[in-house]
């Protein structure tokens, strides 16, 4: 009877470990993945915004607020994951020198099961970025 107490034990311990390394598996992937996919929108959205005829009249690289914010928002929420709720907030976005701050918070939802039944388990998550369009001369 000890040793059946020791087995049940064991096994209650491995998936109890299981559960917490996939549901923090789950937290780092989806965090990196978010920072990954925010600095390439970004790069691209400001490529795609910056003014062309401010360019060949003046020499002076700048880019279009508008456009850029639009263009940001699309390429996203092409890119994104259906199964997590984001919130953008552009903070900055400075046409001459090319520059933008932006944040996006992502909440994920997890299902944990206890003995009463599952309750879902909220984190949010937040990616912050700074960034400057550079153009080699």
């Amino acid at each position: 009877m000890k040793e059946s107490f020791w087995g049940i034990l064991i096994i209650t311990i491995g998936v109890t470990a299981i559960a917490f390394i996939f549901f923090f598996q789950t937290l780092t992937n989806t965090s990196e993945q978010n920072y990954t996919l925010v600095r390439e929108v970004t790069e691209a959205a400001m490529y795609d915004a910056v003014d062309l005829n401010a360019y060949r009249q003046s020499g002076v690289i700048k880019i279009n607020r508008e456009k850029f914010v639009e263009n940001f928002v699309r390429r996203f929420a092409e890119s994104a994951s259906l199964s997590n709720t984001y919130e953008i907030s552009i903070y900055d976005v400075n046409e001459t020198p090319p520059k933008v701050s932006l944040e996006v918070r992502t909440k994920v939802k997890s299902n944990v099961s206890k003995e009463q039944g599952k309750e879902v388990v909220e984190v949010q998550l937040s990616n912050k970025l700074d960034a400057i369009l550079e153009t080699p001369y």
